[in-house]
């Protein structure tokens, strides 16, 4: 630890209070004669430290008397600094509360860096290309000697020899994961594309690990400081360069100087109103091209952001050709916690990336930025420590290097490996046996009329996350019908690089079929409502299936997936009180209770901007905003394995997710279907109720199971979540976090008068022929791992059983 302190001989941490010892929020503070200084957060305490020896800390704040402190040694924690209120007007350093939009020169230099920001850095080429290096690792932080003594780490002690200290906030540090990147970067500003060609990775403890490398990429998103917008976790940060910045910061104009021969301004910035998506921070400026030159902002403690104490980013940019500024060097750091309080122990996130060897305007062909659908080259993942150790940007300091002994170390321990399949379990829902997870365990028990407890086991192969070859089974049995139900699929990726699956399997299974307009043929599928533990009303009306499909898909370009189908189904009540009765000739004297139907169907489906984890013939997805596009046309055939009827069916699905800015997020969501031909009550589209506790996607919260029912159909949803933006504005609302939901769906159907005639079932065919809506008012982030919605019927009140209020929740993690 003694050499490591040495390695920065100045570190001050501490807090800025007034004479009544109340803190000063956002404080000024820098080592006198440096450009190295730092800015208080919402609770006055700050962290500063210098590589060399400083001897006067200034601190300065809004109406109080700027104070010099002189250091005595060269580490000082915990340090109270106490500034007067200022005498006289000439003593105030920097604008009080809110900063005046008028007469301010920060303003002006803004206005500046907005009309420039397109002719800066990269945006001055048409092309250009670099080399990127990228560090990200995990520590975990606010490390003493009683969190060591714990019994947690009895055989694992070895791993606090790695402890450091944080260069950000001072607080004690042990690396726990490390992973670094070598790639070349190509970008045309002419064609908006950009692609990135990965040449080595290397992970401690984790080789070829893509779940996890995938994951820290997502975590981790590209983002430019000169954009309006920031999204980091899911969330949407207003830039302190936005052109909507004027109205959520505060700016100072603090100083100027010289840095690399380039006459710089300084500004400083902070928010003016707690609970919004902002950074506090400052940054430098070139007085004549108006390019940033560093920056430094963290993320305020009051922004509503789930399990993250922190977040710092601190870029630094070179001025090549004399006026052109490239972004050489980007630090991001994050602190997730359960709670924001000062001393809550966490995990820091670091991610430090490096550019060199810029190269501009050399033009690659259209199809160099076609991205690869389906690749991996293992060669990338084994290099050698030789090659690392030749090719890294930077070198690794001590602890860092001493990570990846001390993973591979830790990997076996037998606790380690227990703790480490633990968290395994809790977020892939399986547990891992010797190519074999049993799974999910989720799904293990559930409820509905019909089959009263339902008991269920199952499982996958794995090999790993790239496998070629999966096969999936369960089987499951009720309490009340004393049946067994099971599920057998099989899929194999006969061709890699344009994933060429084929697919098969076959299911017997009680399910409630009308629980969505939008469907596949997938054979493993199963709705929540057909089980679910609790339910509003009857959940009764459920049928006896028999799903037999064999399946052939490609991806001929990234996230656009053909598929075609062919498969062949048996529907039967599973209720005495529910009934799929059909008549069979023109005089309505003949009546079949079971619908055997073959059917053929090719669907089309596009995700742009999906990103997907892993090469194998099952992905992840990551949970990030993306649109969806999904068409599918089925045709029924008669006579084909005794298959009753001949039809035709069209079925559209598009979500179009939006970030607003500061605003929240929005979701339009739309459904369009037809069906051409006459078909029984158990081939119909059900307009999908929810008599769940709970919300699900795509549903009508106040409409009961088969209320409405159709063979033509048109659903337009919209939803808006907020984020907080409003409750921001209470006082007395500002520290629940809360999140604030509102949303409106409705639907058109109509039947054919052939459907209506053979209707045996004794269910009342009703179509939303009038167009049936309903709106909803939620909040979000109640204990940040819950929402409820409280949804009104907005016409169709006098329908009888109907449901003109309901309320429902929803479990979720989310920052």
């Amino acid at each position: 630890m003694t050499a490591q302190l040495l390695l920065a001989q100045t570190k001050v941490s501490g807090v800025v209070v007034d004479k009544t010892n109340q803190p000063i929020p956002f404080a000024t503070i820098v080592f006198k004669k440096t450009n190295i200084g730092v800015v208080a957060n919402e609770d006055g305490r700050f962290y500063i430290e210098s590589p060399q020896k400083q001897t006067i800390l200034v601190v300065s704040s809004a109406g109080f008397s700027e104070r010099e402190i002189f250091l005595e040694d060269a580490i000082s924690y915990n340090f109270k600094v106490k500034l007067n209120e200022a005498e006289s007007l000439n003593e105030v350093v920097v604008f009080t509360g809110k900063t005046s939009k008028k007469n301010n020169p920060a303003l002006d230099i803004l206005r500046k860096i907005w009309e420039r920001k397109r002719k800066n850095g990269l945006y001055q080429f048409d092309q250009y290309q670099m080399e990127k290096y990228e560090k990200v690792e995990f520590d975990m932080n606010t490390i003493d000697s009683a969190f060591m003594k714990n019994k947690v780490f009895k055989g694992m002690e070895f791993v606090f020899q790695h402890v450091d200290t944080s260069k950000v906030t001072g607080k004690t540090y042990l690396p726990i994961f490390i992973n670094e990147s070598l790639s070349d970067v190509y970008g045309d500003n002419r064609q908006k594309k950009v692609k990135e060609k990965l040449k080595a990775n290397k992970t401690s403890g984790f080789e070829g690990n893509q779940q996890i490398l995938s994951f820290l990429k997502d975590l981790y998103s590209d983002y430019s400081i000169y954009n309006n917008h920031l999204t980091f976790f899911d969330k949407s940060f207003t830039s302190p360069l936005s052109r909507t910045g004027i109205d959520v910061y505060n700016y100072v104009l603090r100083d100027s100087a010289y840095i690399d021969n380039k006459k710089c301004y300084n500004i400083l910035f902070y928010p003016r109103r707690k609970n919004e998506l902002t950074f506090k921070g400052d940054f430098w400026v070139n007085d004549t091209t108006f390019a940033i030159k560093k920056i430094n902002m963290a993320v305020t403690k009051s922004a509503n952001i789930n399990w993250i104490k922190d977040i710092y980013i601190e870029q630094e940019f070179e001025v090549m050709n004399d006026s052109v500024f490239l972004l050489t060097r980007d630090y991001m750091m994050s602190d997730f916690a359960l709670n924001k309080k000062e001393n809550s122990k966490g995990i820091y996130g670091k991610r430090t990336t490096l550019y060199r060897n810029h190269e501009f305007n050399k033009v690659k062909p259209l199809a160099f930025y076609k991205e690869e659908v389906n690749f991996i080259d293992n060669e990338v993942y084994q290099k050698s420590d030789e090659y690392w150790h030749e090719n890294r940007f930077e070198k690794l300091n001590k602890d860092e290097a001493g990570v990846y002994k001390m993973l591979d170390t830790l990997q076996t321990v037998k606790k380690f490996k227990q703790m480490y399949n633990l968290v395994s379990i809790l977020g892939s829902g399986y547990v891992e046996f010797k190519n074999f997870d049993y799974g999910p365990i989720f799904s293990s028990l559930g409820f509905n009329e019909v089959e009263g407890v339902r008991l269920r086991v199952g499982g996958r192969t794995y090999f790993g996350p790239n496998d070629p070859w999966r096969i999936q089974a369960f089987t499951a049995y009720g309490t009340d019908d004393h049946k067994f139900k099971y599920g057998l699929s099989g899929k194999w990726m006969v061709d890699k690089k344009n994933r060429i699956i084929i697919s098969g399997g076959n299911r017997r299974d009680i399910e409630q079929i009308g629980a969505s307009l939008t469907t596949t043929n997938d054979v493993m599928g199963r709705s929540f409502a057909s089980s679910a533990l609790f339910t509003t009303g009857s959940n009764g009306k459920l049928t006896n299936i028999n799903l037999s499909n064999i399946a052939v898909e490609i991806e001929p370009v990234k996230n656009l997936i053909f598929q075609l189908g062919i498969s062949h189904r048996t529907l039967v009540s599973a209720s005495p009180t529910f009934s799929l009765d059909y008549y069979t000739n023109a005089s309505r004297t003949t009546i079949q209770s079971e619908v055997k139907q073959s059917e053929a169907n090719i669907q089309i489906e596009y995700m742009p901007n999906r990103k997907t984890i892993g090469f194998g013939v099952e992905r992840d997805v990551v949970d990030n905003p993306y649109s969806r596009f999904f068409i599918n046309y089925s045709h029924g055939f008669k006579g084909v394995l005794n298959s009753d009827f001949k039809y035709e069916k069209l079925q559209l699905f598009y979500k179009q997710p939006i970030i607003i800015g500061p605003l929240g997020r929005t979701n339009i969501t739309m459904e369009l279907g037809k069906t051409f031909g006459t078909i029984p009550l158990g081939l119909m589209s059900v307009i999908p109720g929810n008599q769940t506790y709970f919300t699900i996607e795509n549903t009508f919260s106040n409409l009961n199971f088969y209320e409405f029912i159709s063979d033509q159909y048109a659903t337009l949803k919209w939803d808006h979540n907020f984020n907080g933006r409003i409750f921001a504005r209470i006082p007395f609302m500002r520290k629940l976090n809360w999140r604030e939901i509102i949303g409106i769906r409705g639907v058109y159907g109509s039947i054919s008068n052939a459907n209506r005639a053979i209707n045996a079932s004794g269910l009342a065919y009703n179509a939303p022929e009038n167009g049936y809506w309903e709106y909803s008012a939620g909040i979000g982030n109640i204990f940040k791992v819950f929402r409820i919605d409280f949804s009104w019927r907005g016409n169709y009140l006098n329908t009888p059983d109907a449901t003109k209020f309901a309320i429902k929740g929803a479990f979720g993690f989310h920052f």
